[in-house]
């Protein structure tokens, strides 16, 4: 039995969140191939780590200063790695990030970052292998997902990976830039993953514990619907 697990943003918006993940991936060993989420709201007053992102695009466009923004995002990243105790650093790849965006880096590129990050921290978490989603997801001059070369790359790719961390959300166009799929496009990463590695099954984790009569942001503490078939869904 061969898995791909899935954990959207809030399922990894800190460290604690972290410790959760590993708990469930490392309790079934058939759990060897991880699609990450960028770091979202720790509450309903925090900001997701996309969004940050996408502000300092806002901001060099409107040739305004990102520093502080982004500041604000590498501790965010330096808080999860220094609150799980592990040994591995981004600033490097934080610094590179920063000095693109002031550079006019595309939107798409920005906006994934996120996920690149947050997956990096997660496989030196689990010490999994980090394979980059642009080595192996790729899309056509139109925009549109090139299914069977990314399926044909991506396979062949994680045969050499007996376990890994792919981020979600992006891949690469011809021209060798990054495109990313609509938002909540992690959950699209996870199912070519799963396909390309002919999982068994794939596994769409989330930190809600069922499906509520509606939404929480809107209703205060909606109850659960106990029993829900697809067609309702």
């Amino acid at each position: 039995m061969l898995k791909v697990v899935k954990f959207g943003g809030s399922s990894l918006a800190d460290a604690n969140q972290f410790r959760k993940v590993a708990e469930i991936i490392k309790s079934d060993p058939n759990r060897r191939y991880v699609v990450a989420s960028a770091p979202g709201k720790r509450d309903t007053h925090d900001v997701k780590v996309t969004d940050m992102l996408l502000q300092c695009f806002r901001l060099v466009r409107d040739k305004k200063s990102i520093d502080e923004t982004f500041d604000k995002i590498t501790e965010r990243y330096n808080g999860i790695i220094r609150d799980l105790g592990i040994d591995f650093s981004l600033d490097e790849d934080l610094q590179g990030i920063k000095v693109a965006i002031m550079h006019h880096a595309s939107k798409d590129y920005i906006a994934s970052r996120g996920e690149y990050l947050n997956s990096m921290v997660l496989a030196a978490y689990l010490e999994y292998d980090f394979i980059d989603a642009e080595e192996g997801i790729y899309f056509k001059e139109n925009g549109t997902l090139d299914t069977e070369k990314t399926n044909e790359e991506l396979t062949a790719i994680l045969a050499n990976h007996e376990h890994a961390v792919i981020p979600g959300f992006y891949g690469v166009m011809p021209n060798g830039t990054i495109k990313t799929f609509s938002r909540g496009g992690s959950d699209i990463t996870g199912s070519i993953v799963a396909r390309a590695i002919k999982a068994d099954i794939y596994e769409n984790w989330t930190d809600v514990s069922g499906m509520l009569m509606a939404d929480p942001r809107c209703i205060e503490n909606p109850q659960p619907i106990p029993d829900l078939t697809y067609r309702e869904l």
